[in-house]
């Protein structure tokens, strides 16, 4: 019985420290393009929508695409929208992403497109909830 109990211990000890495992860049990456996505949607859906957020460039975030790093650089960069807190929220969390991709995690990321047109128009699918168009 205690034997039982203390190998019953050690088993959920080595499961949280395997499942407590510090991100990768890739899954930090691929999470924060999603939270941005999802931020910008919501900017998009908040009434009453400022006019200056319905001029915002179109925000479609492929992680495999090398012409996303052009895409967060011009979202960033894009004069309008500087008085309302939600876009300057969400410039901070596309120049974290940026910093992120170019920096820490340069060696890591493996692009399998360099296509940008893709990320002006990307194909909806619908099994795929973070695909967001303006």
């Amino acid at each position: 019985p205690l034997t039982m109990l203390l190998s019953l211990v050690v088993l959920l000890s080595i499961f949280l420290l395997i499942s407590s495992a510090p991100p990768t860049c890739y899954s930090r990456i691929l999470s924060l393009s999603k939270e941005i996505m999802a931020s910008f949607k919501n900017l998009q859906n908040t009434e009453p929508v400022d006019p200056c957020v319905e001029m915002l460039p179109k925000l479609y975030l492929d992680i495999h695409n090398y012409c996303v790093l052009t895409k967060l650089r011009n979202f960033v960069a894009y004069p309008a929208c500087q008085r309302v807190p939600q876009v300057s929220a969400l410039k901070e969390k596309i120049r974290s992403l940026y910093t992120i991709m170019i920096s820490f995690c340069r060696r890591d990321l493996v692009f399998l497109t360099d296509d940008c047109d893709a990320l002006e128009i990307p194909i909806l699918s619908p099994t795929d909830p973070s695909v967001i168009q303006s």
